[in-house]
């Protein structure tokens, strides 16, 4: 048997919840099961998988199997701290590079969050606030304290942050063209990969989803976007942007494929590049979309905290050179 006690981490959670991630890498139905069974015991007596913890709780638990495969990957994490915009007691902001994936799964071993937590062996409680894809780079929100996690949480859930994309798309933006209201509705394709596609109004499969888009700069066959989304939809900007006709220079699911190999090579033939008449330019071999905005309320201060991360050395030197 294990005796738990629950701290600060796991105040206000539910057992359920409380016990996947306490028992990393037992299968959910067997947490369950566990639970339903009156194996699970809070202050010794039976409890619900939708019971609130408190702190100071008694958890016993009975012997489990930990999955050792996934014990061995959360092992192969490499230590790594990133570039840091904003740390205190309650809260990391990192400024995530492009190509990194926040977390492990979907054919990941790891990501931003699981190598932190190696890096800072003695952090008690590191989650992450909300998502960036993986192609995406820019501010990136690590909670260090359970109350922290869930006050920012409700935060984004209520769309009650300011964050702002920077995107560089094909084409000249129609300045006039602010707001996109398209639904979309998140597949998998026939090779078993995450897709979005738009859908009509009204269409079952759909959810609403708003990005509203500003122009920066524009360019001679492109645009810089400063980009809002009201609605946090899987790819939302990417396919948005793409249905639009002006997709995200370097975006590998739903952009001009061409161009982002020529792009990847430095090479000027075809598409862009002829059309902007330069001989060469500097190698770009990933996605151009940053989170580079970040505005919140401190989970507890309450003080607005606005946070910036400048555009990364590769797509500022794209920028100069399309200038």
């Amino acid at each position: 048997m294990q005796h738990v006690t629950v701290g600060e981490d796991g105040v206000g959670q539910r057992l359920d919840n409380y016990l996947i991630k306490t028992l990393k890498g037992v299968p959910k139905t067997h947490v369950y099961r566990i639970i339903r069974s009156g194996e699970v015991r809070v202050n010794r007596g039976r409890a619900g998988a939708d019971t609130r913890l408190a702190l100071g709780d008694e958890l016993r638990l009975p012997p489990v199997r930990v999955a050792e495969r996934l014990e061995n990957k959360a092992a192969a994490a490499p230590p790594r701290e990133f570039a840091i915009v904003f740390e205190d007691d309650h809260l990391i902001a990192i400024d995530k590079p492009a190509g990194v994936a926040v977390h492990g799964g979907s054919g990941v071993s790891f990501g931003v969050i699981e190598q932190l937590r190696r890096a800072r062996p003695e952090a008690p409680f590191l989650e992450l606030v909300h998502r960036l894809d993986k192609e995406t780079s820019g501010l990136l929100l690590i909670a260090k304290k359970r109350s922290a996690l869930t006050r920012l949480q409700d935060q984004f859930r209520a769309r009650e942050t300011g964050k702002t994309y920077a995107a560089l798309v094909i084409g000249r933006w129609p300045a006039g063209h602010k707001v996109i209201d398209v639904a979309l509705h998140k597949y998998l394709d026939a090779a078993g990969e995450r897709r979005v596609r738009s859908v009509t109004e009204g269409e079952a499969a759909g959810r609403r989803s708003i990005t509203l888009v500003q122009v920066a700069r524009a360019f001679a066959a492109c645009t810089l976007l400063d980009v809002t989304i009201k609605t946090g939809r899987t790819h939302q900007i990417r396919v948005h942007l793409a249905d639009a006709g002006h997709a995200i220079v370097g975006d590998d699911k739903y952009g001009d494929f061409a161009l982002n190999k020529a792009l990847a090579r430095g090479d000027a033939a075809g598409g862009l590049m002829a059309a902007l008449g330069h001989a060469a330019m500097p190698r770009f071999g990933r996605m151009f979309l940053h989170a580079r905005r970040l505005r919140f309320e401190h989970p507890a201060s309450g003080e607005t905290v606005e946070l910036e991360a400048a555009l990364p050395a590769e797509c500022a030197a794209l920028l100069k050179s399309l200038a």
